[in-house]
């Protein structure tokens, strides 16, 4: 953690150092371990870690029973990523359905039925027009996990939040190998994570020296093996399950190593979304045969 990194200006700072930036500024109240989490993330998919292009956003895991931690995009990463294509020539002004006014988790609440956005691009010299439809009801975030009410943002917010939600989908229809199959931080807030979770804490054995459990290893020749984004997701999940594990079984993983790890799984995540979004670019650049008259 503390070995020397060179920023987008060319200055030069500790790992540990660019941490505490991020925590009193970035992402106040994170852990380091998710901090660790979005540096990887970003050195591996060269991305600015300065300008937040991913958040942090806590969503509950059902089959663990918990909040976990998941790093995702913002709306201005996929925006920046659609405008580095060159093809990218702009996008409608959204348009909204009647509001409705329906009572949520004991609240009144009013917002706009559904957002409908146009995102537009080049595609082989042809301005082609991508729209997408999204509700209000199928995106909004709660406050809490056992309440059907929004949360501030949502309640505050109705039209603008579903708005970056609409456009999310519109950016992911037209530029897919740049968004990859990916949701937006606003997407994924005060949503439920469902999937299998398996402890990987290794179990007591009955010697009299029990030999320690090489996480990093472990996890290093796992990834080896992660093609997709869906499998290094998969992943995440099961090491924030261990870490939990573990402090509850009274043996905490040591610091170093949960840095470590999260450092490995941020960085095996930048290389296969660049690998995706290199074969979808070579697919994109085939010539397109014509048909025979």
């Amino acid at each position: 953690m503390n070995a020397v990194v060179t920023t987008q200006n060319g200055t030069q700072i500790t790992e540990r150092d660019l941490m505490d930036v991020l925590k009193n500024s970035l992402y106040p109240g994170a852990s380091d371990a998710s901090v660790a989490m979005v540096m990887g993330y970003c050195r591996a998919a060269g991305l600015d870690v300065m300008k937040k292009p991913v958040h942090i956003v806590p969503i509950w895991n059902r089959d663990a029973n918990r909040m976990v931690d998941v790093v995702m995009p913002g709306i201005a990463l996929y925006r920046t990523e659609a405008a580095r294509t060159g093809e990218y020539v702009g996008k409608s002004e959204p348009e909204f359905g009647p509001d409705k006014t329906m009572n949520l988790g004991g609240s009144e609440v009013t917002f706009p039925s559904w957002c409908r956005m146009t995102v537009r691009r080049l595609v082989h010299g042809k301005v082609c027009e991508f729209t997408a439809k999204e509700f209000w009801l199928e995106n909004y975030a709660t406050a809490k996990r056992d309440t059907q009410a929004p949360n501030a943002m949502w309640r505050k917010r109705a039209y603008g939040q579903l708005a970056k939600c609409t456009e999310a989908q519109a950016l992911r229809m037209a530029f897919p190998e740049q968004t990859g199959g990916t949701n937006t931080d606003d997407e994924m807030s005060g949503k439920d994570f469902v999937g299998e979770t398996i402890d990987l804490t290794p179990q007591a054995r009955r010697v009299e020296q029990e030999r320690p459990f090489n996480h990093i290893a472990y996890f290093e020749k796992k990834l080896a093996d992660c093609r997709n984004i869906a499998c290094v997701d998969t992943l995440w999940q099961k090491w924030k399950d261990t870490i939990n594990k573990a402090e509850d079984a009274g043996r905490p993983i040591a610091p170093e190593t949960i840095g470590r790890v999260q450092e490995m799984l941020g960085e095996r995540m930048g290389e296969v979304q660049k690998a995706e979004q290199k074969q979808a670019e070579e697919l994109a650049a085939a010539p397109v045969e014509e048909p025979v008259a």
